[in-house]
């Protein structure tokens, strides 16, 4: 049992630790590099649950200080992470597939995306670079288009509404008509 609530304390840490690498990756363009918000919302339900059992270990009072503060962390980012999901699935408007592209190399998969946001903003197209598992990083934001016009100029070099992206430096481009 003592070995749960540390379990519990380290899984909770963890957990705030990636989600704010993932607030951090999503408002600078950055790989993603974690689990989507749901499993992380998953994960945090079970370092609840550890941090409940805890307390069941009664051997010494720093365990059950470890119990307290892991299940205090673990509700607090429960209900972060539930207005998170509940704020961008009312307000994040559609987003429609238009096209999936391959470099001519078959290194790069990138997928290209109609969004509108209705009456909260805007409408336009955003480009997604995709990685290995869940990994993907917006590369390409344009406004007001829903369109795109598609030439790669080399492996690693594309060309979007006549906009040449290098993907091997990482490049960002944001767009407004």
């Amino acid at each position: 049992m003592r070995k749960l609530s540390w379990s519990a304390l380290f899984l909770v840490l963890f957990l705030y630790f990636i989600s704010m690498y993932s607030l951090y990756s999503h408002m600078n363009n950055k790989w993603l590099v974690i689990p989507p918000n749901d499993v992380i919302l998953i994960l945090s339900i079970l370092g609840l649950t550890l941090a409940i059992l805890g307390f069941k270990d009664k051997s010494n009072k720093s365990t059950k200080v470890r119990s307290w503060v892991s299940t205090v962390l673990s509700v607090v980012l429960i209900f972060i992470l539930l207005g998170a999901l509940s704020f961008t699935s009312i307000f994040s408007g559609s987003k429609q597939l238009i096209t999936t592209t391959h470099s001519p190399d078959k290194n790069y998969t990138i997928s290209f995306y109609k969004t509108d946001a209705g009456a909260m903003g805007s409408f336009g197209v955003i480009g997604e670079l995709k990685g290995p598992l869940w990994f993907k990083r917006v590369f390409y934001y344009e406004r007001k288009t829903d369109q795109v016009d598609l030439e790669w100029i080399n492996n690693h070099t594309i060309s979007i509404n006549d906009q040449k992206v290098d993907l091997l430096n990482g490049e960002t481009v944001h767009r407004s008509p």
